[in-house]
């Protein structure tokens, strides 16, 4: 340990940061990305790339703090908590953003953020934080905004030839920079984005999964995909959104007990029991929109950074990254 690093350490007593870092094991996170640069499986020469898992921390703390890739470097340029966190020192040379920013899209192409988010709900459960086997889950879905305002254009060719024509081909209409994001209207504002499903436990409210799609795709059609891959669900909890009768035979099938709530038909309204049975299922459902509020608020999620159903599928995994640590490092204060 240099002399840096043990002043540092001691300043820092009590930082939040500090103690995020003494919560995991990181060793078992840098073997996840082992082979993640280029170099280290085609054997070839150049300047040595910069430590993987030192990249991955100062990822997260951008994550964390909702930083650009700009203001994560003039970050790690002056503050002690993050030099102390990310391992990058006064004396390291620092990375650029764009090699921030090539680094996360590597760790996307290779699906290694969902193995990542996976790894760290995998120590939290080794603790005793998360629960292994929640046997109640909780799905909902929020609007994520697209990076990108939306524009429409109309691209017409430029050749002459093909302006003389009597049939010229048909202009094409270009909606906006980014391809993925639709409209949706939900009360009486419209939103150009995305819809960002997540499923969390009952008990706890830890995030167990996330998945994005356009913002125009029904929530109805995703309720099996986001408990597919959960293990040892007995109940699962969801709003009216997901009320049909294929995810109610689906539950069956997979002999999950019904947790969605009840939903009135034109000409047929909802009994008192159907009623009371919903507002009951309101009371364990109210831990989905904590999550979502944490992540808006404290996460700055209400919009995303990034282009794409892929890109903002990965920034979704950092965020909920995020925010399954700062749950855990909450209950271990208390």
């Amino acid at each position: 340990m240099s002399f840096f690093q043990l002043g540092a350490e001691q300043r820092l007593q009590g930082n939040q940061l500090v103690a995020l870092h003494e919560l995991l094991d990181w060793s078992r996170i840098a073997g996840l990305l082992q082979g993640i640069h280029k170099r280290d499986w085609t054997r070839g020469g150049g300047p040595n790339p910069y430590p993987p898992i030192q990249m991955f921390k100062a990822l997260l703390l951008g994550q964390w703090h909702s930083l650009s890739d700009q203001a994560l470097v003039e970050s790690l340029r002056v503050r002690l908590d993050f030099m102390v966190f990310s391992g990058f020192g006064l004396d390291s040379d620092l990375p650029d953003e764009s090699t921030f920013c090539r680094f996360r899209k590597r760790l996307c192409q290779m699906k290694l953020d969902e193995r990542l988010f996976q790894e760290i709900n995998r120590q939290l459960g080794e603790k005793g934080l998360l629960i292994k086997e929640a046997t109640t889950a909780v799905v909902d879905a929020t609007v994520i905004e697209s990076a990108n305002r939306p524009r429409r254009c109309i691209e017409v060719s430029d050749d002459r030839e093909e302006q003389q024509r009597e049939t010229p081909t048909q202009a094409r209409i270009i909606e906006s920079v980014d391809p993925d994001a639709r409209w949706l209207k939900k009360g009486k504002r419209s939103y150009f984005g995305y819809k960002g499903f997540v499923s969390v436990d009952a008990e706890k409210g830890f995030i167990q999964q996330v998945k994005v799609m356009p913002a125009n795709v029904a929530e109805v059609n995703q309720l099996e995909a986001m408990i597919e891959s959960l293990p040892l669900v007995d109940l699962l909890i969801a709003d009216k959104g997901y009320a049909s009768s294929g995810n109610r035979g689906y539950l069956r099938d997979q002999e999950i007990h019904d947790g969605i709530m009840r939903k009135a038909v034109r000409g047929q309204p909802l009994s008192e029991s159907s009623r009371a049975l919903n507002r009951q299922i309101g009371k364990v459902r109210y831990i989905v929109e904590q999550c979502f509020g944490t992540l808006k608020r404290r996460f700055q999620f209400q919009r995303s950074r990034y282009r794409t159903t892929a890109g903002v599928q990965t920034e979704f995994y950092w965020k909920a990254m995020c925010f399954n640590l700062l749950k855990a490092q909450r209950i271990l204060q208390a």
